[in-house]
């Protein structure tokens, strides 16, 4: 076995990647400093919507970004957007979002969500991880195209109050997407990177709250940036505290939306106004358009006074409805409040008051919305910092970590905290906590305990995430046996318990017991997340069929493509046959007849036809075709001539 020398590095790039709850991006930086990775079309934002369809040969193809979005509306039931809310948490969890959701949410496994999906005459269930992973696969394909390089590391941010379970499940969408995730790093911590390096142009302490306000999560962190006294020294970047809600975002603006366009449809057609639990009654594609409506005039309030919709709702009845800010202000009113109360809690955590606070820092596409700046600018007593883009800082943040991961950035360390406590269940179901909130990582903890009840030759523990006092109150992470333990009177046996958090905020939990020697340990598999085995058979799968995988998505784009040309020839040749020499005429007839028979045998079945052949065949017709585009031009500018 050969292993790598000390103090060697690895040279691969690494990128940062803001998988958010609307759109994603991913970002770089080199000598040139932070930077977003555009697509082939100049843009940044990959809107974080897949839709799933049969590719007619019984597989499953997955369309990531702009083209899903904008055909959700056509695709309701297999169109899957904001599953980052999804990411981690049960059915259960999740039973407030679902109303508003055009696919379908069922219990899997532990009673995990998985989307269910009609595709090809079945129901194929895909865990949030899976669909995740679909995006950061075209992030990751996006970079390697831009960069020249494979890219296959990874700094994914996730919402500062992710717990356990949802950032388990982020790492594990990164793996299933061919990527390891170097770090995890809290999203307003990113951000105060981001805004740390050169933003300020102050040498001097600052102490900075990130009001991070995004499509589905909403966190505000208390950071103190310290730079450097001289040149070569470190730049801390030390979190205080942080406080937010994973089930609180722009999601919920567009959710009051649409529950007002919902009621007033169903009063105009004469039913009762039931709420959101009204949404139920609507069709798939109907839900997903009142969504659509919905962002639409949340987009336009931000910049306008008032946004009219108008909607079909049947042959004879059309729905007509001008929103003005104020109202819409006025149903978000208490949404912006509950964001205001944690960062009150932020602050008392961190022993601060806002006059301590000597800068605010806005992240994520929400705070744009006129009521947030105006609602944070009166909490902090200062207007906040809005020179950096709110939708791509988290992306630049994340590239900033990556250079410092790298080796390329030195003289910044970053101190994240622990979001939630730490703890496991004790006799009469308390929680005892070993490792309290806003806890710098790493973190360790040690604890003894003892059994209640003679004779007891097993232990279970119970490890739970939260701030209650009550096991019951806190989330249940995962629990284990320690087993063969002698039997002994209560009291007797000494129970060590330690808990490791690593830089990524991810457990370990071990447990000796120091009598008999007798250990277990584990990394935490949250109740709500894929198991390990569940993580291994789905990269099994995709290194087994990876070769086959690439084959066939070629494939499909060579015939999509083909058709196009087919189609656009195919209406010239017909239009113009008659200026051209018959020979001519007979050779594009001929190259056209032998791609539409690769084509008709790659519909049948991808494996029977070879991709370079099909290639080749369509680069034959496009050649041959471009006096046929010459003479089309031609023709038309006779016909348009005076």
């Amino acid at each position: 076995m050969v292993g790598r020398m000390a103090g060697s590095a690895d040279n691969g790039v690494i990128v940062g990647i803001d998988l958010g709850t609307t759109n994603s991006l991913v970002a770089v930086c080199d000598e040139r400093g932070p930077r977003t990775i555009d697509d082939d079309r100049a843009e940044a934002l990959l809107p974080s919507v897949v839709r799933y369809e049969d590719d007619a040969r019984g597989g499953v193809r997955a369309v990531v970004g702009r083209d899903a979005a904008e055909h959700a509306i056509d695709h309701p039931l297999t169109t899957v957007s904001s599953v980052k809310r999804l990411m981690g948490r049960s059915v259960e969890d999740a039973r407030n979002d679902l109303p508003y959701l055009s696919y379908r949410v069922v219990p899997g496994e532990r009673g995990t969500a998985r989307v269910a999906l009609p595709i090809a005459g079945r129901e194929a269930l895909l865990s949030p991880e899976e669909i995740s992973a679909a995006i950061l696969r075209e992030l990751k394909d996006r970079a390697s195209r831009a960069l020249g390089e494979e890219v296959r590391r990874a700094v994914v941010t996730v919402p500062a109050y992710f717990d356990d379970a949802q950032r388990q499940a982020t790492r594990h969408a990164g793996r299933l997407a061919g990527l390891d995730v170097a770090r995890i790093v809290n999203e307003p911590t990113a951000a105060a990177l981001a805004y740390g390096i050169g933003a300020t142009g102050t040498p001097r302490e600052e102490t900075v709250v990130v009001y991070d306000l995004g499509g589905g999560t909403f966190d505000v962190s208390v950071l103190r940036i310290t730079p450097p006294d001289r040149e070569g020294e470190t730049a801390f970047f030390e979190t205080l505290a942080t406080a937010g809600d994973t089930r609180l975002g722009g999601d919920d603006a567009d959710h009051a939306l649409v529950t007002l366009f919902a009621s007033e449809v169903r009063a105009m057609l004469g039913l009762p106004a039931e709420g959101g639990a009204s949404l139920a009654a609507f069709p798939p594609a109907t839900r997903r358009a009142l969504l659509a409506f919905a962002r639409d005039v949340k987009h336009r309030l931000s910049e306008a006074d008032h946004a009219s919709v108008q909607i079909a709702v049947n042959e004879r009845e059309v729905y007509r409805r001008t929103v003005t800010r104020a109202e819409y202000e006025a149903m978000i009113r208490p949404l912006v409040e509950r964001t205001l109360e944690c960062c009150r809690r932020a602050l008392r955590d961190a022993r601060l008051t806002p006059t301590d606070i000597d800068a605010v820092v806005l992240v994520g596409g929400a705070t744009r919305t006129p009521l947030v700046r105006r609602a944070v600018a009166e909490c902090f007593g200062r207007e906040p910092y809005v020179a950096l883009d709110p939708d791509r800082v988290v992306a630049l943040g994340a590239a900033v970590q990556a250079s410092i991961l790298r080796g390329d950035r030195r003289g910044t360390l970053l101190l994240d905290v622990i979001p939630l406590s730490l703890g496991v269940e004790t006799v009469g179901g308390a929680a005892a906590k070993l490792i309290m909130r806003n806890s710098a990582v790493p973190a360790r903890a040690v604890e003894r305990f003892s059994t209640s009840v003679d004779g007891q030759t097993s232990i279970l523990l119970r490890v739970v995430q939260g701030e209650r006092e009550m096991a019951a109150d806190c989330r249940t992470l995962g629990e284990f046996h320690l087993r063969g333990i002698p039997p002994m009177p209560a009291g007797v046996p000494q129970l060590e318990v330690e808990f490791l958090v690593d830089a990524n905020g991810v457990l370990t939990v071990r447990a000796v017991e120091r009598r008999s020697g007798r250990r277990a340990s584990l990394q935490v598999v949250p109740n709500h997340g894929l198991t390990a085995d569940e993580v291994e058979r789905m990269e099994r799968e995709s290194f087994a069929h990876a070769r086959d995988d690439m084959t066939r998505h070629r494939i499909v784009d060579l015939v999509a493509n083909s058709r196009l040309d087919l189609k656009w020839i195919g209406e010239r040749l017909d239009r113009h046959r008659a200026d051209l020499d018959p020979a001519y005429a007979s050779s594009l007839d001929n190259l056209a007849a032998a791609l539409r028979a690769l084509v008709a045998a790659a519909e049948a079945d991808w494996r029977s036809v070879d991709p370079n052949s099909l290639h080749q065949a369509k680069e034959a017709l496009d050649r041959e075709s471009v006096r046929l585009q010459e003479i089309a031009i031609a023709a038309s500018l006779r016909n348009d001539s005076p």
